[in-house]
């Protein structure tokens, strides 16, 4: 089976879904919309006219089984090809956007595809047509409980001090980065607030046991990975209600998700009171990447099958339908 993935931009989970797929004997390729992006300099209508010719190139060669499209805004130009079934996956800031015209793109792109993909149940109860539910795995060879003196000492933090760690660039509007500030001096404890911005993927774990408790104060979120790469690593969670968070961690210990400030403080305080440890690893379903790798192959072959199979037959993959 031969894939051509199209893409806006990477990402660690995306690039962990190419891993599995390529592990299980799929080809991959991937395309991307043109030029550079950046928070501050996104890209420009002509790059995306620009992305159209390319997904053109690639389909008329007639190597590819099917398209997978990753992101609402592929979406336009997975389905405008004529020749190949498409699978969309939705990653959560399209389809529960602020910006009504990439919702509307998103939820386009979903009920014209043959297959659509989102990673969490916060997203499935946001989209009305039908789809597949396959969670985002985690690498948890690599995001694993690492004791927390051994963590420190490769980052340099000191050894003594009590961490949170709130693990975004804090000029993110959408991170707020204040309320963490606030809720961290509520807190009765003697805490410090750190932040993480550009440091490699490869070392996130490191840094994720190396705190005390991960702080996440989001306004929205359609995930976020970094609470289920927290609870691999056993390490607490307190945060905001939002995305998958209380469908991950809701019933992991030393682990607190409310929108009231009062009790993500008491939440601090009960973590460091304690072992300042979770059991997540244990507790969070979802977390594997083979588990993951499987359920895409099985969409993949289910999508493959309807168009081979007479009119009328019906797909075997089990399906979420929100009416």
């Amino acid at each position: 089976m031969h894939v051509l993935h199209l893409i806006t931009s990477t990402r660690s989970f995306f690039e962990q879904q190419i891993s599995v797929l390529e592990e299980r004997g799929v080809e991959c390729t991937v395309i991307g919309v043109p030029g550079e992006y950046t928070a501050d300099s996104p890209r420009t209508p002509v790059d995306y006219l620009r992305f159209y010719p390319k997904v053109l190139s690639h389909v008329w060669s007639g190597e590819y089984d099917l398209i997978h499209g990753h992101y609402g805004l592929v979406a336009p130009f997975a389905l405008a090809q004529p020749t190949r079934p498409v699978v969309m996956s939705l990653w959560g800031t399209d389809l529960m956007s602020d910006m009504r015209w990439l919702e509307s793109i998103s939820r386009y792109g979903a009920r014209f595809a043959d297959a659509t993909i989102v990673p969490s149940p916060a997203m499935s109860r946001e989209l009305d047509t039908d789809h597949v539910e396959i969670p985002f795995g985690v690498d948890t060879e690599q995001f694993r409980p690492v004791p927390r003196a051994d963590a420190r000492e490769r980052v340099g933090w000191n050894p003594d001090e009590r961490i949170a760690l709130f693990p975004y660039d804090p000029n993110r509007d959408e991170k707020d980065y204040p309320r963490a500030e606030r809720i961290v001096e509520r807190a009765d404890a003697d805490l410090e607030l750190r932040t993480i911005d550009g440091v490699p993927y490869e070392e996130m774990p490191y840094y994720m046991n190396a705190s005390d408790v991960l702080l996440v104060t989001s306004k929205r979120e359609a995930g976020p990975m970094v609470i289920k790469e927290a609870a691999a690593c056993n390490v607490p969670v307190v945060s905001t209600d939002v995305g998958f968070v209380r469908d991950t961690i809701g019933e992991v210990d030393n682990c607190v998700v409310s929108d009231d400030d009062a009790d993500l403080a008491a939440g601090l305080e009960t973590v460091l009171a304690g072992d300042r440890r979770s059991n997540g690893r244990k507790v969070v379903d979802g977390l594997s990447l083979d588990a993951m790798g499987d359920r895409l192959l099985e969409c993949y072959r289910d999508v493959l099958g309807r168009r081979a199979r007479p009119t009328g037959q019906h797909r075997d993959l089990e399906v979420t339908e929100n009416a």
